[in-house]
């Protein structure tokens, strides 16, 4: 009788950390505008100081000015759903606090950096007035932002040995728990 007790405790537990999880990731669908007030800022002075090692620019607001070209650095270029969208597959797969915490930080930096650099790439070809800047822009609009969170993820799960997949094991622990 103690073990089902027990057993049942440990089910409760663990269904009350779902739904907790589950709670925090649909909030966090309403927290763009806190992701673009964290990141654009941080996205505008990291992409400029690089932008500065290669040219004598200047920030004003959202702007990057040289010479005769501006570039606005808007909510698209900050990426903020590509964040969320990061955040949400952490927080609906099963992972220990720790490894979790340690995950959202590495998907954040790693995608954070490589937005940067893609943000200081598309400038240089603006700076330049390369011709390709139109197609590198589409493509990176197009392709490449989606497949660069595909890969982070895939990443992030090789490096931090998640075993789990997002929402299918939730689902499939509360269906065999109900079958049960």
């Amino acid at each position: 009788m103690k073990r089902k007790n027990k057993k049942s405790s440990a089910e409760k537990n663990k269904i009350i950390f779902i739904l907790l999880r589950y709670l925090i990731a649909l909030s966090l669908m309403f927290s763009l505008p806190i992701i673009y007030k964290i990141f654009t800022p941080l996205t505008i002075i990291s992409a400029s100081k690089i932008l500065r090692l290669f040219y004598n620019i200047k920030v004003a607001g959202d702007l990057i000015i040289y010479n005769s070209y501006t570039i606005q650095i808007i909510a698209a270029c900050v990426a903020g759903s590509a964040y969320l969208l990061l955040l949400i597959l952490n927080l609906t797969t099963q992972i220990k606090l720790k490894k979790r915490l340690y995950s959202i930080l590495f998907t954040f930096v790693l995608f954070f950096i490589i937005n940067i650099f893609r943000i200081v790439i598309l400038s240089a070809l603006v700076f330049n007035d390369s011709p390709l800047f139109v197609i590198t822009h589409k493509l990176f609009w197009y392709l490449l932002s989606t497949i660069f969170v595909v890969v982070i993820w895939f990443l992030t799960v090789k490096i931090f040995k998640i075993k789990g997949i997002p929402v299918y094991d939730d689902l499939k622990y509360l269906y065999l728990l109900r079958k049960s």
